[in-house]
């Protein structure tokens, strides 16, 4: 066909829209001596091929999306975007209101237009996307937000007026790609779905409807293989959908006219036959066989399929090795995008581009005694017919013997006829065979590049997926090893040290998280290790609610057996210490987005949190591990004492009162002379710290053992260990001393039996503060000691009677606390002063309480 003779003849020029014909959907079909075309907006004209001229024209109310003809009644059906069905009879002329056209330069001749009221809707359903016909029946395509919908109608048109017709058959199954749109709405795409009937051959038939829009006659043979024996024994008509997301799918009408009550199974009803991976713009059907004898009748054997970016399915009948019968399937490549397309008689499709509207042959030449032998070319070789811009096309049905015409819409409105010669051998055949030749090299290097790229893709996209699974896999190999080791050695771990640095003039108060990887997996991309600082409130802000600061360190990539560190800020001495106690919580976070990387998932494989956390522990930073002891260090390492004035409301009063006062001595010296040095103390049984430091300090006198017990976080416990001491004095955050003192008492009145041998921890400091801090800190150690102890151990015999005289003794004290603080503001300085005085000394009877743990 590169040399076919062609004649192309202007017939007329309309209006084209805002933006132009390849903005809109502009549709043709020709029907005789008439011509019905919509050029993508609101209007369809009828033009008069004998009179060259016009004669109608019908104004709908929304975009006309499709046009076809029904034939027997004369009458137009008309789908238009969010509007529904409208059936229009041609004759009907009574309604029309004549105007001339707004342009009437960009049209030859204006004709009188009719509007078309909503009572000539049939189908009011906003989302219908799709119509075909077939003898009394209506077949209609859907689109919701995810699923699309077909239904299957009895004409709504048989009387004379058109009426809402009867539903028959409902099936409903899932898009692939379901594209953005509001609910109920028709998506707002460039595409829609292509629809068609296929019949199995009749021999009651007389006539053929191979070439006519919407229907056509499939061999008998391709039919069965195509469709299963139950199309082909019921004599079902098969309904060919192509949808804008590739899919090329097909339901029997009579299986779908048997849900009448409700829609049918999709899985039963609904089979998916290919999948183009590209807009499906054409299904049709072609013969390759040679034209029968005179009075038989001539069946498609080819099923063709077409897509927006030029790819070609064709499907045929043929044997496979062992004789039987199997459908041949070949996918070919156009030049694409493709904007319109139409087939013809034979074995010929046209298709237009941007740039050249092409006419291909798919068995050029060949020539098949064996009806059941493939006979498919291996390249498609399209000829060019030198017409460009061409957005409509169909091809005017004619008798087997005449030439073959296409109508045409160009994009600037004109229709044109092409007339074709159906004898090839017009041209000269060494041009012939040159171009042919030239135009198959060049299809075939476009095959191999774009299965090259095509290649290159898939292989991309495979190596995302199988990265981001193996590392999907790393992560819960690491959340299940931590999950089943709640209570025995966890596989990744998290510890924490402190420690003093200088900053410049200024000392800091540092704890360094270090994250080991003891397992055999390793931690990528999408693992975050998350700290979260809380420091209590400050002893002068008791209603403040504590500081809680989160960092968090990408992992990166952390092997087996490696780790990593991280140094955090607690505080510093020039801003009267830190807010101790401080827990630092460690935890693990896994992104699932980060996990999968560049891996394209589907939005609802991810979860809404989008990821896990693991926690790894808790760790609290006390005073007793904050405490330096600058008397302690080796000469080459002690450090000189700084003289840091603590921020402590006693200190400014105590400063105010020297200033109005003038009494030398600074406010150390009032602090010795009106606050002395506050003691608690805490006792424990002698037995139980023997019992549970024996392990460990072996060997090592029990007050020894227990300073060293109480310092083992600290950095300087291996020089108290080294000294064997059992009082140490060091120095606090905030700059003011504080003394351990461990000595063994004996507790009487308590056992049954005699005196209790226990050791008393006493905490001595000029710091109130600083006292509650340190008696908080021995009390926790001293309660997961007793915790340990206690299980599986008996409580031990004591004297009930001496426990609530202890128990009334407190309760007296604590009524005088009461009273004292409530007596307090009602007095006068010099009453205040004393009753001060003897609230503090009532505090230290409670903080030396003569209990014992046991």
């Amino acid at each position: 066909m590169a040399g076919a003779a062609r004649r192309v003849d202007y017939l007329a020029a309309f209006r084209c829209p805002a933006g132009g014909l390849a903005a809109g959907r502009p549709r043709v079909l020709g029907v005789g001596a008439e011509v019905f075309l919509a050029t993508g907006g609101e209007l369809v004209y009828v033009y008069d091929r004998e009179a060259r001229r016009p004669s109608a024209a019908y104004a709908f109310p929304g975009q006309v999306w499709h046009v076809e003809l029904l034939v027997p009644r004369r009458a137009l059906c008309v789908l238009c975007a969010r509007s529904g069905l409208f059936c229009v009879p041609l004759a009907a002329r009574s309604r029309s209101v004549s105007r001339a056209e707004d342009d009437s330069k960009d049209s030859e001749l204006s004709p009188s237009v009719t509007p078309v009221g909503r009572d000539a809707c049939v189908l009011p359903d906003a989302t219908l996307c799709a119509f075909t016909l077939l003898d009394n029946m209506l077949v209609t395509v859907a689109q919701g937000p995810a699923t699309w919908k077909m239904q299957l109608w009895e004409q709504p048109w048989a009387g004379l007026e058109p009426r809402p017709g009867t539903q028959i058959g409902e099936v409903a199954f899932p898009a692939s790609a379901p594209p953005a749109g509001g609910p109920g709405e028709p998506p707002a795409t460039c595409f829609l779905p292509v629809l068609c009937c296929v019949s199995p051959p009749d021999p009651r038939a007389s006539r053929s409807p191979l070439g006519s829009p919407g229907s056509f006659l499939l061999h008998g043979a391709l039919f069965g293989l195509l469709f299963g024996a139950d199309a082909t024994l019921l004599g079902s008509p098969v309904v060919l959908c192509g949808f804008p997301d590739g899919q090329l799918c097909c339901v029997v009408l009579k299986t779908l006219v048997t849900s009448r009550t409700a829609p049918g199974d999709p899985r039963t009803l609904v089979r998916l036959l290919h999948h183009l991976e590209e807009p499906v713009v054409l299904i049709g059907a072609l013969r390759m066989e040679p034209q029968p004898q005179e009075g038989m009748h001539s069946h498609a054997d080819c099923l063709v399929a077409l897509g927006h970016h030029g790819r070609v399915l064709a499907i045929k009948a043929g044997r496979d090795q062992a004789g039987n019968p199997v459908p041949e399937l070949q996918e070919s490549r156009l030049p694409g995008p493709v904007l319109c397309a139409a087939w013809g008689r034979d074995s010929r499709i046209y298709h237009g581009t941007p740039s050249d509207l092409c006419v291909v042959d798919l068995a050029p030449g060949v020539v098949s005694t064996d009806p059941m032998k493939p006979s498919l070319p291996p390249l498609l070789c399209p000829a060019s017919l030198r017409v460009c811009g061409v957005t409509a096309l169909s091809v005017s049905p004619g008798a087997p013997e005449e030439d073959t015409e296409l109508l045409a819409l160009s994009a600037k409105g004109r229709l044109l006829a092409c007339s074709l010669a159906l004898d090839p051998t017009v041209a000269c055949p060494a041009r012939m065979e040159a171009a042919l030749a030239s135009r198959k090299i060049q299809d075939l290097l476009s095959a191999i590049s774009n299965v090259s790229e095509r290649v290159s893709s898939l292989k991309k996209a495979v190596d995302q997926r199988n990265q981001a699974l193996t590392r999907l896999h790393e992560a819960l190999d690491v959340s299940c090893a931590l999950l089943s080791h709640q209570r025995g050695p966890r596989p990744i771990v998290c510890s924490t040290s402190t420690a003093w640095s200088c900053r410049g003039l200024h000392e800091e108060l540092t704890a360094t998280c270090r994250l080991q990887n003891r397992s055999g997996y390793s931690l990528g991309p999408g693992w975050t290790w998350c700290l979260q600082v809380l420091a209590s409130s400050h002893a002068c802000q008791l209603d403040a609610a504590a500081a809680s600061t989160t960092y968090t360190v990408p992992v990166q990539q952390l092997a087996p057996g490696a780790q990593r560190e991280v140094t955090l800020s607690l505080g510093s001495s020039e801003d009267a210490g830190a807010n101790l106690p401080t827990t630092i919580s460690c935890a693990l976070s896994c992104s699932l987005r980060e996990v999968m990387g560049g891996a394209r998932l589907p939005p609802d494989l991810l979860p809404t949190q989008e990821g896990t956390c693991l926690p790894l522990g808790v760790h609290t930073v006390d005073l007793l591990q904050c405490l330096r002891f600058p008397g302690l260090a080796t000469p080459n390492t002690q450090a000189a004492r700084r003289a840091v004035s603590p921020a402590d409301p006693v200190d400014t009063f105590l400063r105010a009162c020297q200033e109005q006062r003038s009494e030398p001595g600074g406010s150390a010296a009032l602090r010795a002379k009106y606050l002395p040095p506050s003691v608690a103390s805490v006792r424990v049984s002698a037995e139980l710290l023997r019992a549970a430091l024996e392990a460990v300090h072996a060997g090592v006198p029990l007050c020894c053992a227990t300073l060293q017990w109480l310092l083992a976080n600290n950095a300087t416990v291996d020089v108290v260990r080294a000294q064997a001491l059992t009082s140490v004095q060091g120095v606090a955050p905030d700059g003011a001393d504080v003394r351990l003192t461990i000595h063994e008492v004996t507790v009487p009145d308590l056992g049954p039996t005699g005196p209790i041998q226990a050791v008393e921890i006493q905490v001595e400091s000029t710091s109130l503060a600083n006292v509650g801090q340190a008696h908080h800190a021995v009390i926790c150690r001293m309660q997961t000691l007793v915790e340990q102890a206690a299980q599986g151990s008996r409580p031990p015999d004591l004297r009930v009677q001496r426990l609530r005289q202890i128990h009334a003794d407190h309760e007296v004290l604590l009524r005088e606390v009461q009273a004292l603080r409530e007596r307090l503001p009602l007095e006068d300085e010099a009453s205040a002063r004393a009753t001060a005085k003897q609230l503090l000394e009532v505090y230290r009877q409670l903080r030396s309480p003569s209990l014992v743990l046991l």
